[in-house]
């Protein structure tokens, strides 16, 4: 190669080449320190569009699993209330049995009537003030679980709850007569709850399904996003090393280059 004053020409290569490894370690040192390979649009455009499309639905189906959480919140807060206004019925049952036998004194089945509309006004006041998020549950209205589009969500109904809408509001245990249409009344009003609970525990195993199979597929399109993004640790620190090297000889190349314009002046002597 000819010897020129004008541009050295090995020296422009060299520097050349020495930006260019030291651009690359620069973006491997930043994949090594944040664990992502994708930390600019540039690193991968196209893989960057799929791991941000798989990341806004990852974001989507974990808030519809945490719609169906709520739901199911809801449906275990109606549950629980009816378990406890069965209790009560079934104490309703017991006094009322007992009121139906003949031989008890007016005061004795004042005292028992006492009791079953102390229970009346429990079983009312539990449908009236049971609630959810500070949300009346017991309203007969149906709670749509969004769980990603209109056409992939869950209604959620719960009947009103009193002991009128029971149909025990105008029974009595004042004679024996009366507590047994009291106790024909009572035993409809189990089956009653049985059933608002029976529908309530379906939809309720309806929602946890849902949301198993919304955190499975959270799991495996975090997997797939994981796969794009994360950088490969052990790869990238082989890397490092060999381009470290190559940054050393290509700043010691540069500097032979740089200096080796100073044989000319030999040529004067």
């Amino acid at each position: 190669m000819a010897i020129s004053l004008l541009n050295n020409i090995t020296a422009l290569e060299a520097e050349n080449q020495l930006n260019q490894t030291s651009a690359s370690l620069q973006n491997t040192l930043v994949q090594l320190s944040s664990g992502s390979r994708l930390n600019t649009g540039a690193d991968d455009p196209a893989g960057l569009a799929i791991a941000d499309s798989l990341h806004a639905n990852e974001a989507e189906l974990n808030q519809a699993a945490n719609n169906a959480n709520t739901g199911i919140g809801l449906l275990q807060t109606a549950d629980g209330s009816l378990g406890q206004v069965t209790n009560l019925l079934d104490r309703a049952i017991t006094i009322a049995t007992e009121a139906a036998n003949g031989g008890l004194s007016t005061s004795q089945l004042s005292a028992l009537d006492n009791e079953y509309q102390s229970i009346q006004a429990e079983i009312s006041r539990i449908g009236s003030y049971t609630t959810f998020n500070n949300t009346n549950v017991f309203t007969g209205s149906t709670t749509s679980v969004f769980l990603g589009s209109a056409a992939d969500s869950v209604g959620v109904t719960i009947g009103t709850l009193s002991a009128t809408t029971l149909a025990l509001n105008s029974t009595n245990l004042t004679s024996s007569a009366n507590a047994a249409t009291a106790l024909t009344a009572i035993n409809a009003a189990v089956e009653t709850v049985a059933n608002s609970r029976g529908t309530i525990g379906a939809t309720l195993n309806r929602l946890t399904d849902a949301q198993n199979v919304l955190n499975n597929q959270v799991t495996n399109i975090t997997a797939a996003e994981n796969l794009i993004r994360s950088a490969n640790i052990p790869a990238d620190v082989t890397r490092e090393a060999q381009l470290s090297v190559l940054e050393q000889t290509g700043v010691s190349a540069l500097s032979q280059a740089n200096s080796s314009t100073q044989s000319i002046l030999r040529l004067f002597q």
